[in-house]
């Protein structure tokens, strides 16, 4: 973070301006003044500041307008708005059109400087993530699996373990629920690290041409065979090879498959000539195998040969811890893929992901992520930027998903959201006796955010306050 830098400062009240000026200036720090909108905004553009503290109701253009204008020039620099009006509707708005925080009139000096520090701090913490990601881009670290359940943290302590022998593994999970990224850690920290990692999709392809490209074909070998062709088997040599929904693979292949696993060699389509390989096994499935050993759609011998090490990651409903960690990282995923700069989840957007049961496990969360990052027009992801279908369920203690009801006065899916927000709120202050900063942690927000709500809904006077 910069120890010194610039500040515009905008208010159309001189004691203000004058107050801030001399306080900045004898800290060393530069500063521009304006008295009204239009001149912040044309300052803004002449000067480029490093941050913007600005007053909301100001003569010729109001705050919010000239922050919009601000944005679509330096879509980056920090916005700090001032009002005396201490609405929460104002301070939300303020927050949608792209402030990086608001205070509110009068302000102590010490906590605006303390702002306007975590914001330039902020802005260097996503310069220094945007070079370390472009650092790390080719390579491979445990890092990759984000978690914070105990169930899945046990899985990543055995794909440790795994990833060190040779031993044929067998992942099995619902669709979407991280069952490549477990393979590939096991491959990335393998012996096997430096040959090449194969994946193959077994439902993806009809019979005739993943049988093809699993094993390859002479030239000859069928109509269009042309040249002779490696399969999948022969590129994976002294790696890894990860047969994707495996349960669908036809009963001829799993014959052939077997003899791989076995002999560790095979011929390729239309060919005589054995081919031996160096290769490790990873299957994955969204299938019940044993369900279909037993109705005779898979082998129970290949069963028993790819089921030498079996992993069964939970789905996402199971794994509550995770969803605050997960969305937060996909958010930051996808605003630099998209330029944005939005800096965190509202608690009801929040509130709504927890309780939605996720079908799609992470790849649907994922996608919720990456579309209210792009459909959202502030710094703050809300709960109206999130898919409509996700206001239609919430979670109670015993995995069931009732309708999120309306109680008596409340005319709306917003007031709705508000109340459950509220007693997850409370829910989790009376878990953590008061302790702002555990509950914060615990729902995935900022304490900042956390403090703010407690105001908003009055419930801070309702629990002890117990911090460490």
């Amino acid at each position: 973070m910069k120890q010194t830098y610039s500040i515009l400062i905008a208010d159309d009240e001189e004691n203000v301006r004058r107050m801030l000026t001399t306080a900045f200036s004898l800290a060393g720090q530069q500063t521009f003044c304006a008295s009204d909108g239009r001149e912040a905004v044309r300052t803004f553009i002449d000067h480029t500041p490093d941050v913007v503290l600005m007053d909301i109701r100001m003569p010729r253009l109001n705050g919010i307008e000239a922050l919009q204008q601000m944005r679509q020039h330096h879509p980056k620099t920090p916005i700090i708005l001032m009002t005396a009006y201490a609405a929460v509707e104002t301070a939300v708005e303020a927050l949608r059109h792209g402030a990086f925080d608001y205070v509110i009139k009068p302000f102590d000096l010490d906590e605006l400087t303390l702002i306007i520090q975590r914001a330039l701090q902020l802005q260097a913490m996503k310069q220094e993530i945007r070079h370390l990601h472009q650092a790390l881009s080719d390579s491979w670290q445990w890092g990759h699996i984000l978690t914070n359940s105990p169930r899945m943290m046990e899985i990543c302590r055995d794909t440790a373990k795994i990833a060190l022998s040779q031993a044929s593994v067998l992942i099995s999970g619902e669709s979407g629920t991280g069952k490549e990224l477990i393979a590939r850690a096991i491959h990335y920290n393998s012996r096997r690290a430096n040959g090449p990692f194969i994946k193959i999709n077994c439902a993806a392809l009809p019979e005739s041409l993943l049988e093809s490209e699993l094993f390859g074909h002479e030239k000859g070998a069928f109509t269009g065979a042309q040249v002779q062709r490696q399969g999948l088997f022969e590129r994976a040599h002294q790696g890894t090879l990860l047969l994707d929904e495996v349960g669908e693979m036809p009963l001829n292949l799993q014959v052939k498959l077997l003899r791989v696993l076995q002999e560790r060699e095979f011929e390729r389509v239309g060919g005589h000539n054995t081919v031996k390989v160096d290769i490790r096994i990873i299957a994955a499935t969204n299938r019940n195998l044993v369900a279909m050993v037993d109705s005779g759609d898979f082998r129970q011998d290949l069963f028993y040969r790819l089921n030498v090490i079996h992993l069964e990651i939970p789905p996402l409903r199971e794994r509550q811890q995770d969803i605050p960690l997960l969305a937060n990282h996909f958010l930051q995923k996808f605003c630099a893929e998209n330029r944005r700069e939005i800096i965190d989840i509202d608690p009801a957007a929040l509130a709504v992901l927890q309780a939605w049961h996720w079908p799609g496990n992470i790849r649907e969360l994922s996608n919720v992520i990456e579309r209210a990052v792009i459909m959202s027009t502030g710094v703050v992801i809300f709960a109206d930027d999130l898919p409509t279908q996700l206001h239609c369920a919430t979670s109670n203690a015993d995995g069931e998903k009732p309708p999120l009801s309306f109680t008596q006065g409340e005319s709306s899916l917003k007031e709705a959201i508000k109340r459950y927000e509220k007693q997850v709120i409370i829910s989790t202050l009376e878990k953590h006796q008061g302790n702002r900063t555990h509950s914060a942690l615990q729902l995935g927000i900022s304490r900042r955010a956390l403090m703010y709500k407690l105001q908003e809904y009055g419930i801070d006077t309702l629990l002890p306050k117990t911090d460490t």
